[in-house]
């Protein structure tokens, strides 16, 4: 796209505001202007509630002085306080403790454009009138509590004193559905799923993101039963529960866990982590992502894990300087590789346990041991799915569980940001 095409008013704003914290005098500076448009049909209690546009302006200041950092976010781009806003930072930063690893990008350059730039209101309503069809017709005992469809435009515009200068223009399409099944008196606990796209035309609504499986298996979900005498046992994750552990691992791969000393997997690159089959790569410029990390450098392609070999961290710039660890931008955006049996073949195969919905828990322990409750999810007994679980736990450790991984589905859930497949893995304690 030509740089004409990209908005001028966002990088004269952008530009402006480097200006003042040059002249305010900081060492070092970073300023993003944004703005975000959305168009959206909201559903409250299965019925189109509102249909609006919204328009949010963004700018995020970040200064270094003497290696002294500090940032602030405005919802505003109002002359008069921004410039107040660049004082205060000023002095925020002089308060800061002095750190050698803060600085800005230096020399990154991107124009990115993607996915649908223009809105289609009547597509958005067909959509969600389809999505209220099928809950009518298939799921009757399902109510949508809160849905939304809706297009999104995202655009931006980085610049650094160290002459990085990246903008972009994303859009994309959303929907999501959050409610709950009832009979009578009796209810089942909340759910929800949703996700972003390119485009969700010649798509029946209820096949998006996994809405429709989410409002069956909640139907059957009002009646549940508690497990009985503890076990040992397996457990299917579905995409969500996956989620939270490819969660825990990149967390165990960033910043934080690496500048504390805490990583299980701080010296383990190019070894073995998990089962050999998975598999770990990005998704970078999946609908609703954008390749370009918060310290404002273009993300490449990632590969994380390959046949259960970790092949890189994944230190921000500051992460890279505090730890001396290779700098590998990036944002979230991820897939799992798809395994070679069916879902229903992986469930066919344990003799005991559960599917789990989702997984209710706290931060796990330092060494990845954790203990949580599972949400919407189903009792397996000898290979066959029964009734819904209520009130039960399960307890074990992150990084056992990517070793003691038995098996991957074909297929995969795609919500945008993430595809991700079935897992079965082994070794659970349940109570």
């Amino acid at each position: 796209m030509p740089e004409s095409d990209f908005d001028a008013a966002l990088r004269d704003q952008a530009e402006r505001v480097l200006g003042w914290l040059r002249d305010q005098g900081f060492d070092q500076a970073q300023v993003n202007a944004g703005m975000h448009r959305q168009c959206e049909l909201n559903v409250a209690h299965d019925e189109a509630s509102l249909m609006r546009s919204t328009e949010q302006s963004r700018l995020s200041l970040l200064g270094v002085l003497d290696g002294r950092r500090a940032s602030a976010e405005l919802g505003t781009f109002d002359g008069e306080t921004v410039r107040r806003a660049v004082a205060e930072l000023f002095d925020a930063a002089r308060a800061a403790p002095q750190d050698a690893a803060n600085v800005v990008s230096a020399g990154q350059r991107a124009r990115i454009v993607q996915g649908p730039l223009e809105p289609d209101p009547a597509g958005l309503a067909d959509t969600m009138a389809g999505l209220l069809e099928f809950r009518a017709r298939e799921t009757p005992r399902f109510s949508i509590e809160e849905g939304v469809s809706a297009h999104h435009l995202s655009e931006s515009c980085t610049l650094t004193t160290g002459g990085s200068d990246l903008a972009w223009r994303a859009g994309w399409v959303s929907l999501s559905a959050f409610g709950t099944a009832r009979d009578g008196g009796r209810a089942s606990s909340f759910n929800v799923a949703g996700g972003d796209a390119h485009s969700l035309k010649g798509v029946p609504a209820e096949a998006c993101f996994g809405i429709g499986e989410m409002m069956r298996d909640t139907s059957q979900q009002i009646e549940t039963q508690p497990l009985g005498a503890k076990f040992v046992g397996e457990v299917i994750l579905t995409p969500p529960a996956v989620g939270d552990l490819l969660d825990w691992l990149l967390g165990q791969l960033g910043d934080a866990q690496l500048i504390a000393g805490s990583s299980l997997y701080r010296e383990c690159v190019g070894e073995t982590i998990a089962a050999p089959a998975l598999g770990v790569r990005s998704r970078f410029q999946a609908p609703g992502v954008v390749p370009v990390s918060p310290d404002a450098c273009q993300a490449a392609p990632v590969e994380l894990v390959r046949e259960g070999r970790l092949l890189t961290l994944l230190p921000s710039l500051y992460g890279s300087r505090k730890t001396g660890l290779p700098h590998v931008p990036s944002v979230y955006g991820w897939e799992m590789a798809a395994g070679g049996e069916s879902r229903s073949r992986l469930v066919e195969q344990v003799s005991k346990g559960a599917i789990v919905g989702r997984l209710s828990m706290g931060v796990p322990a330092a060494n990845g041991d954790f203990s949580g409750v599972i949400k919407n999810s189903f009792r397996i007994e000898g290979g066959t799915p029964g009734a819904a679980l209520s009130e039960v736990m399960i307890s074990g450790n992150m990084a056992r569980m990517l070793k003691d991984l038995l098996g991957v589905s074909r297929e995969r859930l795609d919500t945008g940001a993430t595809v991700l497949p079935w897992l079965r893995i082994g070794g659970l304690h349940f109570s």
